[in-house]
């Protein structure tokens, strides 16, 4: 363990380490503390996206097409454009482009709401669920290839620290939006 503005912790050999001891060098009297971890969540975060998660490279979908796919698979009932938009955390014209496409491809239906022209409900085809049941395992055998670097007990912490930030940032940006 080496200390790093004034935290134990362990000796990194990874591109934010060396880029937080650059930023030390120019100015140490900054505390580059959040780039440890911020810095390599991006890092993490634009790694998993250069792998392009290969299943779903190789069943012709990306992943937002599949988040589009999985949100109507796993709440199991028909959803709103402006649902899957907050399902997705999409914008709702990129879901609008993604479900044109998923029509073309007969994996998702749209239904006109009887009493609302304006909305539309999506459904899975019989295509559709049969594409995301069969792909889901074989995605999931892939991230776990990705993450299995980190033993059992180091994902878990991992996956608790990331639910414990993700919670308190969506609690504080609901707080800031209301």
């Amino acid at each position: 363990m080496t200390a790093t503005n004034g935290g134990p912790t362990r000796a990194r050999q990874d591109t934010v380490a060396a880029v937080v001891r650059q930023w030390q060098a120019v100015h140490p009297d900054l505390d580059t503390a959040p780039m440890e971890i911020i810095g390599r969540i991006n890092r993490c975060a634009a790694l998993f996206q250069q792998a392009e998660d290969a299943p779903l490279r190789r069943a012709g979908l990306s992943r937002p097409e599949f988040d589009l796919l999985g949100a109507l698979r796993r709440t199991g009932h028909e959803l709103t454009p402006s649902e899957l938009a907050r399902e997705t955390f999409s914008s709702g014209a990129a879901v609008t482009k993604r479900l044109k496409q998923l029509t073309e491809r007969g994996l998702v239906e749209r239904r006109g709401d009887a009493r609302d022209r304006r909305v539309a409900h999506v459904r899975l085809t019989d295509a559709g669920r049969a594409l995301v049941d069969g792909i889901l395992p074989e995605q999931l055998a892939y991230e776990t290839a990705l993450l299995s670097g980190l033993d059992p007990q180091g994902q878990s912490e991992l996956a608790a620290l990331l639910g414990d930030l993700l919670g308190q940032l969506e609690g504080r940006l609901r707080a800031l939006r209301a």
